[in-house]
This record gives structure tokens, sequence and C-alpha cells, in this order.
């Protein structure tokens, strides 16, 4: 009777803590859905009477949404779709096309919040309870404290004016993890977070005997979103083809070929989004009329157009990312995900540095929006690492570091806020 009372009272306080950990990040979805609904809806208005603010691709986005000649090729439907359908339900209010594109995008960036959660609490949060057990509630409420406000960091910078050496603008040539004016942008991101992840797990156990088939489903379920980020902007796309083939490649000589089967089987994996890759980018190679076509190899060319001092860039854009780097470089070795998010992010500096798109499309430096997932992951991976340090920060030491190293991202947290309070008041994004 006794063991019967403990069990049900056990029960009774976990359901209470899961609830606690549910209302809690429903609040902040909600808090977030919310503003940021606001600021594509009158990105959305704004841009279709023309006025200059709420400076965004939203006209363009919605002309395509309805089948118009918007000016541009987006051959990446998914943002465009889900508008449409949306637009069935509000196309009789008198600015239903405008809410339907907001509506959207605000609904991929706010699931984009829910699947960082959910693989945060995968990843870290069976640790994060163990170490605290007295307060259950807590690693769950952290975790969603941590997955929405990653969608609010920018890069840090002075909020009066750009006065750095070589800095030219807070946002170009910096850049942030979070670029609020491109709605493509956001919308590939749910699926970028979950492809990322499972490709990740998937690391240490595509070698094995077998494994295409012992983990089947994951394999299937990394293809999709993999082809699901392509379908909604190929940026992040490139960025992890390149990286993931390079391990793979590198894996196969190192091992001299004896796990040649394995690297086809994962390898397979990847053909859909080559194929729609193929379609995408058949039109960059392509000469327009007079312009010159393909993609061109330099050394920093386009990105020092909008900045001159690359070291402070980087610096000023991924500062948290590289202190948690410095003060816990050995899980560099231990944690495969860790690794992961700096190859990504590596990959992405290297494509954004070396390679540009020839013709007209040259200074649009569209390599930058590869760099920009390459700097939410970098910051996705030193979370992982930062929330399992601070569950296991046992000492005054151990203590003084974590918060050493939550500062550093409240400092990105708070310019961000700062960033995106001037975009719900219509200021320029650069």
């Amino acid at each position: 009777m006794r063991q019967k009372t403990a069990e049900n009272s056990t029960g009774k306080r976990n359901n209470v803590e899961n609830f606690i950990e549910i209302v809690v990040f429903a609040v902040l979805v909600g808090i977030a859905s919310a503003v940021t609904l606001w600021l594509f809806y009158r990105q959305c208005v704004e841009s279709m009477l023309g006025t200059g603010l709420y400076h965004s691709d939203m006209k363009a986005y919605i002309l395509e949404m309805q089948g118009l000649d918007s000016g541009y090729s987006f051959p990446y439907p998914i943002l465009f779709k889900l508008a449409a359908v949306i637009h069935l339900v509000t196309g009789s209010l008198p600015t239903g096309t405008e809410l339907a594109m907001a509506l959207a995008t605000m609904l991929l960036n706010s699931v984009a919040m829910i699947a960082l959660k959910i693989m945060l609490d995968r990843h870290v949060g069976a640790e994060l309870r163990k170490a605290m057990p007295g307060k259950a509630w807590l690693p769950g409420v952290l975790t969603g404290t941590v997955a929405v406000s990653l969608f609010f960091v920018s890069m840090v910078y002075p909020p009066t004016g750009i006065y750095l050496p070589g800095i030219k603008y807070k946002y170009l040539g910096v850049f942030t993890a979070n670029p609020f004016h491109n709605a493509t942008y956001m919308a590939a991101r749910p699926f970028a977070i979950l492809a990322f992840f499972k490709y990740a797990e998937l690391m240490p156990l595509y070698e094995q005997d077998n494994a295409h088939k012992e983990y089947g489903r994951d394999y299937i379920l990394f293809s999709v979103y993999l082809l699901l980020a392509t379908m909604a902007k190929p940026s992040f796309t490139i960025v992890l083809v390149g990286a993931a083939g390079i391990l793979m490649l590198w894996r196969m000589f190192h091992s001299k070929f004896r796990n040649f089967m394995p690297t086809i089987w994962l390898g397979v994996c990847f053909l859909p989004t080559f194929a729609d890759l193929l379609y995408q980018f058949r039109g960059v190679f392509v000469p327009q009329e007079g312009q010159e076509g393909g993609i061109g190899f330099t050394l920093g060319h386009v990105w020092l157009q909008y900045c001159s001092n690359l070291p402070l860039a980087i610096g000023l854009a991924v500062g948290f990312p590289i202190l948690v780097l410095l003060l816990n470089y050995k899980e560099l070795c231990r944690d495969s995900i860790y690794r992961f998010s700096w190859q990504i992010y590596g990959m992405s500096f290297l494509m954004a540095f070396c390679l540009y798109e020839k013709g007209f499309r040259e200074m649009d430096f569209n390599f930058s929006w590869g760099y920009m997932y390459g700097i939410f992951f970098a910051f996705v991976g030193a979370l992982l690492v930062l929330l399992r340090a601070t569950g296991k920060a046992d000492t005054k030491k151990k203590k003084g570091l974590a918060a050493i190293q939550w500062l550093a991202y409240l400092w990105h947290l708070v310019c961000g806020l700062y960033y995106f309070w001037g975009f719900l008041q219509g200021a320029m994004y650069y």
C-alpha cells in the first residue's frame, strides 16, 4: 500500500514538473511567435506598399506565392506553397495575401524553435536531470529557454553606431545567426536543424556492419530532412554536403576503403537532394545575355567589399562559440555533434570566403547565407556543451567558468534583442 502511494506521489510530481516545463516553453514560443508575426506582417504590408520601411524580399515572395512574375527565380517552393495553402483561408481579408505569407514564415520559424528544444532535450536532457535531481522541472525549462532565445541572438555590435576598425556595418560583413529580413532562411531552419542532428547522430554509426539496415529509419529521415531543407532554401544544404563529403571521403581513405559500402549506403541518402540542387542551380550555370555565369574562386574579394577586418568580424559574429571552444576544447574529441557544428562552421566560412557567383549575382554574396547557417550551428554546438558543463559545475571554479560563458551568450542575446527591436521600428537590416 505504501509502495503504491509512493508511486502515485512520484507520478503526480512528474506530471506537475512536465506541466511546468510545457507551460513555460509554450509561453516563450507564444511570445516569440507573436512578435515575429508582427514583424513579418509589417514586412509584407510595407513591401507591397513600397514605402521602403521594414526592408525585405516579401513582395517578391508574395508574388511567387500567387504564381505571378516576381522578377526573380525561387526554385525552392516550401514557403510559397505553405503560404498559398494559408491564403485559401485568409484570402478574403483586406490584407489576406500579406497575412498568409507572414503566418507561413512565422510558423516555420516557430517550428524550428520546437525542433531545437526536442534535440536539446534528447542530447543533454538526461544529463541535466541527473545533475539537478531536486528540481526536475528546471532542465526542461532551461533547454526551452535556450531554444527560444537562440532565435534572437545576433552579432555583437555597438548600439549607437559602427565605429569599430574595419567594420562598416553592424550586419553586412559580420552577419548573424538570425537575419530577420530573409524569410526563406527562416523557412529552411526547422529542416536544417533536424538534418544537422540526424547526420551528426549517424556519423559514429554508419561504418558499422549492416548499419543501413539497423538504422534504416534514421537514414530515411535524414534524407527527407535534407531534401526538405533544400526545397526551402539550399544554402544550408550546400554547406552540410560539403562538410559531410569531405568527412566521409577522409574516413574512407583513412580506412583504406574498408568502409566503402557503408559510405555508399549513407551517400545514397544524398541523391534526392543532389537531384534537387541540380534543378535549383541550373540558372547559375546558364549565363544571362551579356553576363558571365557559373561559380568563381576568390580569396575574400566579395566579403571584403562589406568589411575590411575579417578577424574582428568573425569575433563579433561567433564570440560566444569561440569562448566556449577555448574553455571546452576537449569536447571536440568527445562529442561528435559538437565537433560537427564546428566542421559546419568551417565549411561555411571557406565557401563564403573562397566562392562567389559570377555575373550580376556576384555582389549579392549569396554564399553568406550558408555562412549564417554556420554561425547558427556554431551557437547550437556551443550551447550543447555549455548546458552539459553547467549541469556538471560542482566547484566554484567550474561555476565561475560557466557563468562567464553564459554572460558571453547574454551579450549576443541583448544585442540581438536590440537588433530585433530596430526591425520592429522599421529600421534597415544592415
